[in-house]
């Protein structure tokens, strides 16, 4: 049951984080309110940061930012070593 759960969240929170990406790059090309960086990056860091990355290359947004470049990557391997501690792969 655990690990179901941990499977949706994933899922949901990636597709979440590569919408986000997708509705800033058009209000980006709009002129319109945008969505923080902070929120973007928010989205990579608790579990979304595939959904942040592939939303990073699909939509060619927030792909020449260092903050983007260097921190989505980063959530990635927080991501990872938080999935293994809580499949039990890895202890602390």
């Amino acid at each position: 049951m655990k690990y179901e759960l941990l499977i949706l969240y994933l899922l949901i929170i990636n597709i979440s984080a590569f919408i986000l990406y997708g509705i800033d790059k058009q209000k980006a090309i709009k002129h319109k309110f945008r969505i923080s960086e902070n929120t973007l990056i928010f989205s990579a860091f608790i579990g979304g940061s595939v959904g942040a990355f592939l939303g990073m290359q699909f939509f060619r947004h927030k792909t020449k930012h260092p903050k983007f470049i260097i921190g989505v990557p980063v959530c990635f391997i927080i991501n990872v070593i938080i999935i293994l501690y809580i499949l039990g792969i890895i202890e602390f």
